[in-house]
């Protein structure tokens, strides 16, 4: 198989990394570079002391850090961003699928156009309910009964974009935010690497 041929996927962490481990267990269990030529080549952070940097490197899966604290705006660090995944493909190969894994900051246009289409999250919510951060305080303090997580294509706008996975859990009488993100999480690993393979699916590498 030559660099043209791949289907490469660049996945951006900034702390433990568990749905990137999802990711990689599912790409090899599930075969992704057999049936659709798709192969993580890199694994990137923004924090330098993110731990999951060390499962990737386990895995033998190249790793990045890109220290947004270096930079004095978010336009300059996302720029700095796009140079840094296109550095990690070869260049017949590019754009590759940007795949965030507890990516923590908020991305600017001009990165979202440059991997239009080619850009997935999940995040701890069922949207377009709870946008943004605190979502399973929110959800409780609402009284919600149910709660769960979404993979969705990045648009420009925060926790847009077209709704790709959903997982549903029940909100129990005595949860606590921490009890409530960890049930969704064992739900994050189910989905995101279902909608990344239906992903792969639809766009097959020629």
């Amino acid at each position: 198989m030559t660099c043209a041929n791949i289907q490469p996927i660049v996945i951006l962490i900034s702390g433990s990394g568990s749905n990137m481990v999802a990711l990689l267990d599912a790409a090899e269990r599930h075969h992704w570079q057999e049936r659709w030529r798709a192969q993580v080549v890199g694994v990137l952070s923004n924090r330098p002391d993110a731990s999951g940097l060390a499962k990737a490197a386990a895995r033998g899966v190249p790793t990045e850090t890109l220290d947004h604290r270096t930079f004095e705006t978010r336009d300059a660090f996302d720029q700095a961003l796009i140079v840094r995944i296109d550095s990690m493909v070869p260049a017949q190969s590019r754009p590759p699928l940007v795949i965030l894994a507890g990516f923590m900051r908020i991305l600017t246009p001009a990165f979202v156009a440059h991997f239009e289409g080619r850009l997935l999250n999940i995040h701890p919510s069922l949207l377009p309910a709870f946008q943004g951060l605190h979502t399973h305080e929110r959800a409780i303090e609402m009284g919600c009964r149910f709660a769960g997580a979404t993979v969705h294509e990045v648009t420009a706008e925060l926790d847009h974009g077209t709704i790709l996975e959903q997982a549903v859990v029940p909100i129990l009488p005595d949860d606590t935010p921490g009890t409530l993100a960890a049930r969704v999480l064992t739900q994050e690993h189910r989905i995101y690497p279902r909608a990344v393979e239906g992903w792969l699916a639809r766009h097959a590498a020629s």
